[in-house]
């Protein structure tokens, strides 16, 4: 490692409450599968009201970019409507009752371990798994590989999963380091790196050593512990730990010669080329001190979160807030219908006492904001311009280079809701772009 990014913060880890094996969870009587789980178009429904459908059939799709979504189960469509979505708002969604006979599409192809892929048939089968970015940016990983072809030189696998309570990737490289390493192997194949990296927490000892372990099968790659630091998960951060080099303004990894891929993006890959299966399931955690059973759960697509809190013993009495993701970029809910998608990597249930919102936050000038920001922005001049809507101001303090990882937000003594503000002043630049 050549170097450390700037700024950063170490949050409590709190991983201690939820280092349990997944659990495979049953899907539950109806399932809600939006048809927008991924950065871009959302998918057109390939079904109707009353068709009976196989479980890993695809059920949405769209050009551009775009990516497919399919049902984790067979079934009748009962609705498509507007619902719910963990992200804020609704999406057009795909409602299936389950009809528990588990018939299964078969349109997918499970390929010999020895298979040798050219760059257009790997795409081709990763994006009709419909896999995306699972670390949360949901990026389409079809669209990630063909745009670093010829470009990159290090191929970084993210086993950081530096956001706290969070252990859903933890426990996948302890469990099944051999498939991250196969899919990974996959995409290396295409992109044809001079390094393969495979990054990972060094508060992670357990899973560096299940890495390591499997790696003697997989030439040419290696494991590298980077330090524990808040956000060292993030694609631009990570690229500047593992090889020194800083990723552009308004650029992407492949400017930096780079490609970065979750880990359960590559498990993904590895179950859809070797196995012929859709991106239908996940590991989410299912975590905080406002659950009385903490737990990883292997969970179909569509599952509400209810379901799930209650896999976990449900709800105590002084719960106060359910996040989708972590405490650091995490979304709160305002129910608990939103359904489990392929970006969900944790479901965290706070108690009154974690709660940190002030009726009327007054900041005090202290500058912490400054010291912790791991893009170098001014936090506090972002927060006031968002505040008075000055998109000129805005765009001069490279708002839309914010990463939202909250690292200003949480060492505020203030508590201002600084993220929160940056997110509404990124949807108000959009909006006046376009106008």
């Amino acid at each position: 490692m050549k170097s450390l990014f700037y700024g950063g913060t170490h949050p409590p880890q709190k991983k201690e409450l939820c280092l349990k094996t997944p659990e495979p969870l049953a899907a539950p009587a109806i399932l809600t599968i939006p048809l927008r789980q991924h950065i871009g178009a959302p998918c057109k429904p390939l079904v109707s009201v009353g068709d009976l459908v196989k479980a890993g059939q695809k059920i949405g799709d769209g050009e551009g970019l775009c990516v497919p979504v399919h049902t984790p189960v067979a079934g009748i469509v009962e609705d498509i409507k507007e619902m719910p979505y963990p992200g804020g708002g609704t999406v057009l969604s795909v409602i299936i009752r389950n009809n528990f006979t588990d018939v299964k599409d078969n349109t997918l192809t499970a390929h010999p371990e020895d298979t040798v892929f050219s760059a257009e048939e790997l795409i081709r089968i990763v994006r009709e798994a419909g896999i995306t970015g699972m670390g949360g940016a949901t990026f389409p990983t079809d669209v990630k590989i063909r745009s670093g072809i010829g470009k990159v030189d290090t191929l970084i696998a993210n086993g950081c999963e530096c956001e706290p309570y969070i252990t859903a990737d933890d426990l996948l490289l302890r469990e099944r380091a051999r498939d991250v390493l196969r899919g990974l192997r996959c995409i290396a194949s295409v992109l044809e790196p001079k390094r393969i990296v495979i990054a990972v927490e060094n508060n992670k000892k357990e899973a560096i050593a299940a890495v390591t372990e499997a790696l003697s099968s997989f030439a040419g790659m290696v494991c590298l512990p980077v330090p524990t630091c808040y956000p060292q998960g993030a694609e631009k951060q990570l690229i500047m730990a593992v090889t020194g080099r800083e990723v552009p303004s308004g650029g992407l990894p492949a400017d930096a010669g780079c490609a970065v891929f979750n880990v359960a993006t590559l498990a993904a890959v590895c179950r859809a080329v070797y196995e012929g299966k859709p991106l239908t399931e996940r590991i989410v955690t299912v975590t905080g001190e406002a659950v009385r059973e903490p737990k990883n759960v292997i969970a179909a697509i569509g599952t509400p979160f209810s379901a799930l809190i209650e896999a976990a013993g449900g709800l105590t009495e002084d719960a106060d807030k359910v996040i989708s993701g972590g405490p650091m970029m995490g979304i709160a809910q305002n129910a608990l219908d939103a359904p489990v998608t392929k970006g969900t990597n944790a479901v965290l249930c706070l108690s009154r006492k974690d709660n940190r919102e002030v009726e009327h936050p007054v900041c005090i000038r202290c500058g912490k904001c400054l010291t912790v920001c791991p893009i170098r922005l001014q936090p506090l001049n972002m927060y006031l311009y968002a505040e008075a809507k000055n998109a000129e101001e805005l765009q001069k303090l490279h708002l839309n280079d914010c990463i939202e990882c909250g690292c200003c937000a949480y060492v505020c003594p203030a508590k201002l809701p600084l993220t929160a503000r940056f997110k509404e002043g990124k949807r108000f630049l959009k909006e006046e772009t376009k106008a």
